[in-house]
């Protein structure tokens, strides 16, 4: 029996997780998942591929959803009263032409001591509509892509004990920014076969295989880019179309809590009917 053993959110897309016994999940996933994004002073986003020093930004929201407070080392935190009303500003997502809430000079100067240039922080305006494509389409705000990623644990064992075998260091399950977190299944990736199940009070369906790109790379306590693993290994043994499959996005059929301890119970496989 699989079920949810850790659970986080990424406010500011690239920075560091808030972690959660629970989470309230939205068509567009987590609340407050990737609702602001960090971006040069043009609207063009900018993440860890580039600028891996935003993992060291630690940011949370307030219960009431109406402060943004970001911690770094050795500065003081910032405090950022979130302005959803301000003038839309143009932001570029992968190419792709969005709007953003620009949340003003303060954070921005703030920015600019930690990453060393500058930067904008952006938020998601509240008629943000946008389309995450997948066997299941979804919505979300300033992800890569769908709403939400699922990770197990059995994936990440078999990861490192090929990594043990080529004689390099284990990866911590932080490396791979998953929101759901799922224990219990003997095999590796059984996530792949995933297509529809509830957990909480939530359904959810498969929408693609996850895609690696180089943040996996990035050390996520030092915000440093630390060599080619687990990029080499996962090479080895799991090519995909398109890149290295590693984990699950997820889309949102129906909303709702989903908390710590949750058995996931799957109604839909791969290789079954649906």
């Amino acid at each position: 029996m699989a079920t949810i053993v850790e659970l986080a959110s990424y406010p500011v897309k690239s920075c560091a997780a808030a972690v959660a016994g629970s989470l309230t999940i939205g068509p567009a996933g987590p609340a407050h998942d990737r609702a602001f994004l960090v971006t040069d002073a043009h609207g063009d986003f900018r993440t860890q591929r580039v600028l891996p020093r935003l993992a060291v930004i630690r940011p949370a929201v307030s219960d009431d959803g109406t402060t943004l407070t970001l911690h770094a080392p050795d500065v003081e935190p910032c405090e950022v009263p979130i302005d959803l009303a301000g003038p839309r500003s143009p932001v570029s997502l992968f190419g792709d032409p969005y709007t953003g809430i620009d949340q003003g000079d303060d954070v921005a100067d703030w920015l600019a001591t930690v990453l060393g240039g500058a930067y904008r922080l952006m938020r998601v305006p509240p008629e943000h509509q946008r389309v995450t494509k997948g066997e299941t389409d979804g919505t979300a705000s300033y992800a890569d892509s769908s709403p939400l990623m699922l990770l197990s644990r059995a994936s990440l064992r078999a990861l490192n004990a090929r990594l043990a075998e080529r004689g390099q260091p284990e990866m911590p399950m932080a490396r791979f920014r998953p929101n759901l977190i799922v224990d219990g299944w003997d095999e590796p990736h059984t996530e792949d076969g995933l297509r529809r199940f509830r957990v909480g009070d939530t359904e959810l369906a498969f929408a693609k295989l996850c895609l690696r790109c180089a943040v996996v790379t990035v050390d996520q306590d030092a915000g440093r880019k630390r060599g080619p693993e687990p990029l080499r290994t996962l090479a080895t043994y799991r090519r995909a179309p398109g890149g290295l499959a590693f984990g699950v996005k997820i889309s949102v059929v129906r909303g709702g809590k989903v908390s710590v301890g949750d058995t996931i119970d799957v109604n839909g496989w791969a290789d079954s009917p649906q």
